[in-house]
């Protein structure tokens, strides 16, 4: 059986060090890809342009940030529920923003969860441990529209 790839979209390195690290802590060990900003999300996403490319192994879950270069992750999120074969992709806004226009917008575009990222490690931790039995292991995707 094929793992589940977990697309994490973060620009800023502790963050994604202590994302990685709070996966590894929850013994989630789903490959987890990498991009930087909101163009490396939609070009790993789509890569043929508007489409995924035929084969393209789709991430189980997004983990998104808001505040990122290029293109932002709320337009990022757009894109993603605009497209047939990544509609049903769930995201998880995980962010620093506390602003109350990002998780409404967040949940109007289509997000399945808003995390706000805590100070604290150990409750971070526990927070991705939850995202991750969830959204890993109990949750169930529709299959992949042709």
């Amino acid at each position: 059986m094929e793992r589940k790839k977990i697309l994490l979209v973060e620009d800023n390195p502790d963050d994604e060090a202590l994302t990685i690290r709070a996966l590894t802590r929850a013994k989630v060990a789903n490959e987890v890809i990498v991009v930087r900003d909101g163009v490396e999300a939609l070009d790993y996403l789509f890569k043929d342009g508007d489409e995924p490319a035929a084969g393209t192994d789709l991430p189980q879950v997004i983990l998104l940030d808001l505040k990122l270069p290029k293109i932002d992750g709320l337009e990022v999120l757009r894109r993603v529920r605009a497209n047939d074969k990544t509609k049903y992709i769930p995201v998880v806004i995980l962010t620093s923003s506390d602003e109350e226009k990002d998780l409404v917008e967040g949940y109007r575009l289509g997000a399945n969860s808003y995390v706000q990222k805590p100070v604290d490690f150990t409750e971070f931790a526990d927070a991705v441990q939850q995202l991750g039995l969830y959204w890993l292991l109990v949750n169930q995707l529709p299959p992949a529209t042709a």
